[in-house]
């Protein structure tokens, strides 16, 4: 599994409908082969900032299966003109670390 990790600076004041915009394409990349699951965090210190992380099965199915799809292009049309400016997307591979579930059941 590899983390994809895109930090969004969304247009001032554009932040509600930005959120509209992703609640809809979320099903787009929900949809693609070798998707494995999504998170979209708002910044609380800077109004604006959002942090995307999608975990794919391999770089190739983000980069070439995803990126290279006819369904990229409806992403496009539905994200791409809220951002500015455009995000850095970098891939991750896990290293140390426990799952986020295994943290919420276990606090101590």
């Amino acid at each position: 599994m590899i983390l994809e990790i895109a930090q969004l600076q969304v247009r001032p004041g554009q932040e509600a409908a930005f959120e509209t915009a992703f609640h809809a394409a979320q099903r787009i990349i929900a949809s693609m082969p070798g998707y494995l699951g999504h998170e979209l965090q708002r910044c609380i210190e800077k109004p604006g900032h959002y942090m995307l992380l999608v975990r794919w099965t391999s770089v190739e199915c983000h980069e070439i299966g995803f990126r290279q799809s006819g369904e990229y292009q409806e992403w496009r049309k539905l994200l791409h003109h809220f951002y500015d400016p455009f995000p850095t997307v970098l891939h991750y591979d896990r290293v140390a670390g426990s799952s986020m579930a295994t943290a919420e059941r276990d606090p101590g």
